[in-house]
């Protein structure tokens, strides 16, 4: 396969899989998968031009830069449906499919996520499959009561906007310090003025995303 985007054909139903290679190296040491944000609720189709999908795409291109060796795999989840939905948990499912499909393409190699809002939920979640090392959450949705347990033993690294008007940074500190009592080598951080959409002084989101997630690949 080559560096160009690409789409795998692995991971269930949707007419192209859950998961979209972005680069793709002839022998990958490690990879990560962006998962953008979505909806509480939402049964309509996931799209690529939906804002929340191109949100994602400079976040790419910054951990793109800041790995210029070039063997580790990038890719990003792709949604069916727009929403999380109460317990069908539709984009858990979708990174779980995902993950399947990049173990298929590159084997058992280390896996660093990075997710946005529903996205962030849906990677501390998946966080729980044993090939994954390592959690970036943008700005992440988390609930009360959010499971922990199987974040034990994980690094975690929360970055949240404390201008948020859509997800709580407090519950994201909230959580933070839960993963960290479970075991978890958790930290966040918040962004002075930072808002939800991360367009406010984005170049700084996506600088400090970028190494953070180079941080955490040399771990």
């Amino acid at each position: 396969m080559t560096g160009h985007e690409q789409r795998a054909r692995v991971g269930g139903s949707g007419a192209d899989g859950a998961l979209i290679l972005r680069r793709t190296p002839p022998e990958a040491r490690a990879a990560v998968l962006f998962l953008h944000g979505g909806r509480a609720d939402g049964r309509s189709p996931s799209r690529p031009w939906h804002l929340a999908a191109l949100r994602m795409k400079p976040f790419v291109r910054a951990v793109a830069a800041a790995l210029p060796d070039d063997d580790v795999l990038l890719a990003t989840v792709r949604y069916r449906v727009r929403g999380w939905n109460g317990d069908a948990a539709d984009a858990l499912h979708d990174a779980r499919r995902a993950l399947d499909g990049l173990a298929w393409i590159a084997g058992d190699v280390p896996v660093v996520l990075v997710g946005h809002s529903m996205g962030g939920r849906a990677a501390l979640r998946a966080a729980a499959a044993p090939q994954v090392r390592a959690v970036l959450a943008l700005a992440p949705w988390c609930p009360e009561g959010e499971p922990v347990a199987h974040l034990a033993g994980k690094d975690v690294v929360v970055l949240h906007g404390d201008d948020d008007r859509v997800t709580d940074a407090q519950a994201s500190v909230a959580f933070v310090r839960r993963a960290r009592d479970a075991g978890a080598q958790a930290d966040v951080s918040l962004v002075p003025g930072g808002d939800h959409a991360m367009l406010r002084d984005s170049a700084r989101w996506h600088r400090t995303a970028a190494s953070t997630v180079a941080g955490l690949l040399r771990r």
